[in-house]
């Protein structure tokens, strides 16, 4: 590929990158979303975020380790109680990596 070639691949990319996210930014006063829908879609960074952070709690040093020396997964168990008990994200964010700073040194 030549140099031309990349950068309209870069630029026609980014063209529809940004059609594609202002389409609800445009129209979106005009088409209405299900109550259903839009209720379910509060949910949506949640579930990324779960998805995202929760296979890294289960693997330590590459491979598979669900047992209890594993500070990541101690941490997070840790930080999902104090979410359902506290519910403050800054303190959920403060006891998860107390909890796994003292795990690491500890082992």
């Amino acid at each position: 590929m030549s140099a031309l070639e990349i950068w309209v691949l870069i630029i026609g990319l980014t063209l529809i990158t940004q059609l594609m996210r202002s389409t609800f930014l445009l129209f979106g006063d005009r088409f209405r979303l299900p109550e259903r829908v839009q209720h379910g879609l509060r949910y949506a960074p949640v579930c990324a975020l779960i998805a995202l952070i929760t296979p890294e709690l289960f693997v330590l040093q590459g491979a598979l380790d669900i047992s209890a020396s594993n500070p990541k997964l101690i941490a997070g168990i840790v930080a999902a109680l104090s979410t359902l008990i506290l519910r403050s994200m800054i303190a959920t964010i403060a006891i998860g990596m107390v909890v796994f700073t003292v795990f690491r040194i500890i082992s």
